[in-house]
């Protein structure tokens, strides 16, 4: 596994336990977050403390659940994750999830791009990326 796959392991792990200290581990303190409109939470966020605060703000409208990778694939310093989500959310009783994807860009071995896809298709070609 490389450095990049074993942060991201690591910061997925992190985000289904709750940990949102630990989500940051592998953050280059100019990291920017982009999450695309039609996302519950679109916009685009920079350095730790904001990418910290969104995904904080994220991961707290659930009651349960998990956000697991499926597949990782490289290219360069790009590295897409194919995500499966499943969660019931707070207030309710139904458990909601889907498929999709998130992209990172690494530097120096620090995540400096966090960008989500609704698309997987989206995903691969952001990063040049033939599945």
């Amino acid at each position: 596994m490389s450095t990049e796959t074993e942060a991201l392991e690591h910061f997925y792990s992190a985000v289904n336990r709750n940990d949102m200290r630990a989500i940051t581990r592998d953050f280059d303190p100019r990291i920017v977050r982009i999450e695309p409109e039609g996302f519950p939470t679109a916009g685009t966020y920079r350095g730790i403390a904001q990418v910290q605060e969104h995904v904080t703000k994220g991961r707290g409208t659930w009651a349960e659940g998990t956000c697991e990778p499926e597949k990782f694939l490289v290219n360069g310093d790009k590295v897409v994750v194919y995500l499966h989500a499943r969660v019931r959310l707070q207030g309710s009783t139904e458990w909601v999830g889907g498929r999709f994807a998130d992209g990172f860009v690494f530097r120096n071995a620090k995540i400096i791009q966090y960008l989500s896809f609704g698309e997987r298709a989206e995903a691969l070609e952001w990063a040049g990326i033939k599945d």
